[in-house]
This record gives structure tokens, sequence and C-alpha cells, in this order.
């Protein structure tokens, strides 16, 4: 797996953490410095511890479905891009009372946000081994969008989250259908 495909994972991993943070951003009237360190913190561990926990159990099952794990890591990735998509057209409006930066609203907000991080880490087992790599963009691209989100928000409110995480979704499948290409390309060769 190379670079560019890596990024683009990330970003579309991304893209849910990204949307809580623009409208956790909505909330700050003042300098929002400091929640929007600790949000992107938060939001760019997880994202990054996930995915390697992913793959860790998934080792287990790499020689079980060596055969056809393209298949396996591209319809995963295709999964959680359609459940993005559709998400995308869920998200409600939060209440004005929301605080992102309350410890507990923001493990709930981390593990949600990062669950389909997981799954991606069980596809990156199949296909790379390049995890440690993976897991520091995953998570360094997280980090840097969710701190831009806090202020993006701040500055636009909701405008932009519906959009966001459809995006993401889009990249996923993209993603997915490259790797079925690549597969279907050295059969042929």
């Amino acid at each position: 797996m190379n670079l560019i495909t890596i990024i683009f994972i990330a970003v579309g991993l991304s893209m849910d953490a990204f949307a809580v943070s623009v409208v956790s951003g909505s909330f700050y009237k003042h300098s929002p410095f400091k929640p929007a360190f600790l949000l992107a913190s938060f939001f760019g561990g997880f994202q990054a511890l996930m995915p390697l926990i992913g793959y860790a159990a998934a080792l287990n099952l790499k020689p079980l479905i060596e055969g056809y794990d393209h298949w396996v890591a591209s319809a995963i990735l295709t999964a959680i891009g359609l459940k993005m998509i559709y998400e995308s057209f869920k998200i409600k409006s939060a209440q004005q009372k929301f605080d992102p930066c309350n410890l507990p609203v923001l493990l709930f907000l981390s593990i949600a946000t990062s669950i389909d991080a997981l799954a991606v880490g069980v596809s990156l087992s199949l296909i790379t081994n390049a995890i440690l790599l993976a897991v520091i963009i995953i998570g360094l691209t997280t980090f840097i969008f969710c701190y831009a989100g806090v202020f993006i928000g701040k500055s636009f409110g909701h405008f932009f989250e519906n959009k966001i995480e459809a995006v993401g979704g889009i990249v996923l499948i993209a993603i997915a259908a490259k790797i079925l290409f690549q597969h279907l390309l050295s059969l042929s060769a």
C-alpha cells in the first residue's frame, strides 16, 4: 500500500471526528485554543489506537482468508463508507448545553468516531505491513482536521457537518474500489 492511499484512508476516517469538531467549535464564544487541542488530541489518539487494535486482532485471521483478503478488505471499507454516507443524513443539531470537553462526553465521542478505524485496522492487516506508518498518519491527520474543525465551527457553525462525513464515506468506497481494481489487474498480468 502506498503513502497516498494511506493518506486518503486517514482523510476518510477523520471526517466523522472532523464533523463533531466543527459542531463542537460552534459552542465556543471565546478563544477555543485549549478545547481545540483537547478535542484534537483525543480524537487523533483514538483514531490512531483503534486501527492498531483492529490490525492486531486480525493477524490471527489473516492465514485463514489469504486467498480472498482483498475482497474482505474492500467489503469492510465499502461498508464503512456506506455507513458514513448514511449517517451524514442523520446528524441532528446538538443541544445548547452540550460540553464536548467534559471528560465522559469526550471519551464517548472519541470512541464513537473511531469505531470505523477499528474495522479499517482489520482491512489494513490484509493489505499492508506498514501499520505503524498508517496509524501515525491517521492520528496526525485526524488531529489536524479536528483542531481546524473547532475553529471552522466557531466561525461557520453547523453549515458543513453533514457534507463532511459523506465525503469521508465516498473516499473510503473509492479506496475499496482501488484495492479490487489492483487485484483484478494483478490477475490479468
